[in-house]
C-alpha cells in the first residue's frame, strides 16, 4: 500500500496561474492541476466544462450541483482538480483569477512531478514484489504526472508543473524526426526564442531542472539494446511526447555516430568546470537511457524541447531551520542539513526510514527528482571546492579513486530498470565529480550534477563491470566512459514541511 505524500496546492484552483490565461478542454475527464481549498467553480460551469470535481483526502467533492461523483468512481483517483469537459474547446480563465480560489491556498514555484515508478523491485533479485512501506520510491505517491495536449497538438501543458512544452522534437518541420534537428548548445537557445508556435512566441530552452521534471522512471534503459526495432523500447518521458530516439540510418546520424540511445536533450546547463580532457561541458536528459550527464559542448549536437510559463520553476528557497534540517519554501520538501554514508542502497532506504532529525519520524530517501530539486549547477569541487549544493548544506568530503578531494555519490529511492526490467540498479546523483576510468585515466567523465545509477548491493557483480587498480586503489568500472560504480554511496534523508 502507497503512502500517500500530504502535499501543498501546486496550482491554485488553475485560477492563478498567471502564465497560462487558456486552457484547452477536450471531450471526456481530464485532471487539469492540483488544489486544496476552492470556494466558488460556478465559473466553470459551461458548455465546455459541464461536470468540476476535485479529489482529495481519499473522497471525491463536486462543485457542479447537476452531477454525481458514481459517474467518475473509476477515473484514477489522482489528487486534484478533474473537469468533465462536453466537446473540445477552450476554457477562458482569465475571468476566475480572483473569485475562484481561497486565500489560504498555498502556492509552491517548483512544484516536483513524481517519477511514476508505480512497482517495488527486489534489490537481489531484480523481479517485482509487493510494496510493502519499506521507503522504496514506489511505497510514496507525490504529485503524479499530469498532461494535457492543446487542441492543435502541438505544445503541450504540464497540469503540476505550468511549465508549457513544444510536442514534437521535429525542429525542422521535415515530419522525421533525425540528425537535422539537433543543435549544438550554443544554437539552441535562438532556436526556442525565434519559435513562434501554438499562438506563442515567448518559448525558451529548458533549464536541466526543468528538462529534468519531464523525465518517468516507468521506462526502460536501452543502454544494452542491440536491435533495431524502436518500437519495442520503453522511454523515460510520457507518451503525451513524441518519442525520440538517436538517428542511425540517414548519412548525417550515421557519420556523426548517433546510436539509438543517442537522445539526449539540450538545456542551458554549462558545467562550471570541465570533463574529460579539458572540454567545455553541456548538461544533457536522455529519455532513452534515463540518465543526466555532461556532453561536449562544442561537439556534440542534442534534441531540443521549448519551453514556456513559470519562469520560477527550478529556484530554491532554502531556510535554516537552525534544527539539523533546511526547508526549501518552493518545494515543500524538508531536507537533513547533514548526510551520513551507506553500505549499500538497503541500508541507506532503511537509515532514513529510522530518522528522527528535529523529532520527525516521517523521514524518508528522496526519489530521484526530489534530491535532483537540491543540486546547484553553480558549484562544483574544481570551481568553488564544495559539492554541488547549497552552502546551507554539510556535505562530507572524501579521498576519491584518484587520491584527490571530493564528494560523494548520493543514493535516491528510484530504481532504474534495464530494457529486460530488472531492478537490480538503483539511481545515484553525483554533487562531486562524476568519475570514470577512460582511456587508463581517471577523469570527471560527466560532471557534478550527473545523475547515473549502479548495482544496489554489489558492484562487483555490475553487467559488464571491470575491477581496476590504479595507484593501489582497487574499483570497479563500466560503460562506455568507464563509469566509477561505489557502493557505499551518501544518504541525505528528505520528509514533506507539514
Amino acid at each position: 500500500m502507497k503512502k500517500v505524500l500530504n502535499k501543498i496546492a501546486i496550482i491554485s484552483a488553475l485560477s492563478t496561474i498567471s502564465y497560462a490565461q487558456t486552457i484547452s478542454i477536450t471531450s471526456g475527464w481530464q485532471l487539469l492541476g492540483t488544489t486544496d481549498t476552492v470556494s466558488n467553480m460556478a465559473n466553470f460551469s459551461s458548455s465546455c466544462a459541464t461536470s468540476v470535481y476535485t479529489y482529495n483526502n481519499g473522497a471525491w467533492s463536486t462543485y457542479s450541483p447537476t452531477s454525481s461523483s458514481n459517474t467518475i468512481s473509476s477515473i484514477d483517483k489522482a489528487k486534484g482538480f478533474w473537469v468533465n469537459g462536453s466537446s473540445s474547446c477552450t476554457l477562458d480563465l482569465s475571468a476566475t483569477t480572483t473569485s475562484t480560489v481561497s486565500s489560504t491556498t498555498t502556492t509552491r514555484t517548483y512544484a516536483i512531478v513524481d517519477t511514476n515508478q508505480l512497482k517495488c523491485y527486489s534489490s537481489t533479485k531484480g523481479t517485482t514484489e509487493a510494496c510493502s512501506k519499506k521507503g522504496y520510491d514506489a511505497d510514496y505517491s507525490g504529485n503524479q504526472p499530469s498532461y494535457t495536449k492543446s487542441s492543435d497538438g502541438l505544445t503541450v501543458l504540464d497540469n503540476v508543473t505550468g511549465l508549457t512544452w513544444t510536442q514534437s522534437t521535429d525542429t525542422d518541420g521535415s515530419g522525421a524526426v533525425d540528425y537535422k534537428d539537433k543543435y549544438l548548445q550554443a544554437d539552441a537557445p535562438a532556436y526556442c526564442e525565434n519559435l513562434n508556435l501554438g499562438g506563442f512566441s515567448d518559448w525558451r530552452l529548458p533549464s536541466i531542472k526543468e528538462a529534468y521534471s519531464l523525465i518517468v522512471f516507468n521506462g526502460l534503459d536501452a543502454s544494452s539494446y542491440l536491435g533495431t526495432d524502436t518500437s519495442t523500447l520503453t522511454p523515460f518521458i510520457d507518451k503525451t511526447f513524441d518519442w525520440a530516439f538517436g538517428d542511425t540510418t540517414t548519412t548525417e546520424g550515421i557519420a556523426a555516430g548517433d546510436r539509438i540511445i543517442d537522445a539526449q536533450y539540450a538545456s542551458t546547463a554549462v558545467y562550471v568546470s570541465t570533463t574529460m580532457n579539458g572540454d567545455a561541458t553541456t548538461f544533457g536528459v536522455n529519455y532513452v537511457d534515463g540518465r543526466i550527464k555532461g556532453y561536449p559542448k562544442n561537439r556534440k549536437k542534442l534534441y531540443v524541447r521549448c519551453v514556456r510559463g513559470n519562469t520560477d520553476y527550478g529556484t530554491n528557497s532554502f531556510t535554516d531551520n537552525s534544527d539539523k534540517t533546511i526547508s526549501d519554501n518552493t518545494t515543500g520538501l524538508m531536507w537533513q542539513q547533514d548526510d551520513q554514508t551507506s553500505t549499500d542502497w538497503d541500508d541507506s532506504i532503511a537509515t532514513c526510514e529510522a530518522a528522527t532529525t528535529a523529532s520527525h519520524n516521517d523521514w524518508r530517501l528522496p526519489n530521484v527528482k526530489e534530491l535532483q530539486s537540491i543540486l546547484d549547477y553553480t558549484r562544483s569541487p574544481d570551481t568553488t571546492n564544495s559539492a554541488a549544493i547549497d552552502a546551507k548544506f554539510n556535505a562530507t568530503s572524501l579521498t576519491n579513486e584518484e587520491g584527490i578531494t571530493d564528494w560523494g555519490y548520493y543514493w535516491t529511492s528510484t530504481t532504474h530498470l534495464n530494457n529486460s526490467e530488472d531492478g537490480t540498479n538503483a539511481t545515484y546523483l553525483s554533487f562531486g565529480r562524476a568519475l570514470g576510468y577512460f582511456q587508463n585515466a581517471i577523469l570527471d567523465v560527466h560532471g557534478a550534477g550527473s545523475q547515473r545509477s549502479n548495482d544496489k548491493t554489489s558492484v562487483a557483480t555490475e553487467g559488464g563491470a571491470k575491477l581496476i587498480t590504479v595507484n593501489g586503489n582497487n574499483f570497479y568500472a563500466h560503460g562506455p566512459q568507464g563509469d566509477i560504480l561505489r557502493l557505499n554511496n551518501m544518504v541525505r534523508c528528505v520528509r514533506d514541511i507539514n
